[in-house]
């Protein structure tokens, strides 16, 4: 039986706890790293308890959706990263392309400080409008344990991500 036919049919349903303010408008992949931008909790959905001593991390995991990527553009085998034939095709799980199966983009930022449901960050490679999914502070000890490695390629991406 192949992989696809041993799928059970799951439904995920997950509601935005906010969404992005400012920053960028358009979507592009590099220079990061001075966007300043404000993930705005729900109002409706959560009082100041909820970011409560998030103030003393200086910074934050945010999980959001790449909601401005159509549905029929998402891919799910390999292809060259950023369509650069020059990087090898690598599957869509080597990559952290925006065109992923279930368009869910994660990134680390700098928290600058709360203000209310206002988390004021930089760094987060998301555009204005964006729906946030879920908030975490970063944690040293969720980081890798010991050294880390990747292809030259992706070091060549990141030159100027940030």
């Amino acid at each position: 039986m192949a992989a696809q036919e041993q799928r059970t049919p799951t439904t995920v349903v997950s509601y935005p706890v906010g969404h992005v303010v400012g920053g960028r408008e358009d979507v592009r992949d590099d220079e990061w790293g001075d966007v300043e931008s404000v993930v705005r909790l729900d109002a409706a959905a959560f009082g100041p308890e909820a970011v409560a001593g998030l103030d003393e991390f200086s910074h934050l995991e945010v999980v959001y959706h790449f909601d401005r990527v159509a549905p029929d553009a998402v891919q799910t085998g390999a292809r060259h990263p950023r369509g650069n034939k020059d990087w090898p095709l690598v599957g869509i799980f080597a990559q952290r392309g925006k065109n992923r199966p279930n368009r869910i983009g994660v990134s680390r930022c700098r928290l600058i400080r709360t203000d209310g449901l206002d988390l004021h960050v930089r760094g987060l490679d998301a555009v204005d409008g964006t729906p946030v999914l879920d908030i975490k502070p970063y944690m040293a000890e969720f980081g890798p344990q010991g050294p880390t490695g990747q292809p030259a390629w992706a070091d060549e991406i990141m030159r100027r991500y940030y």
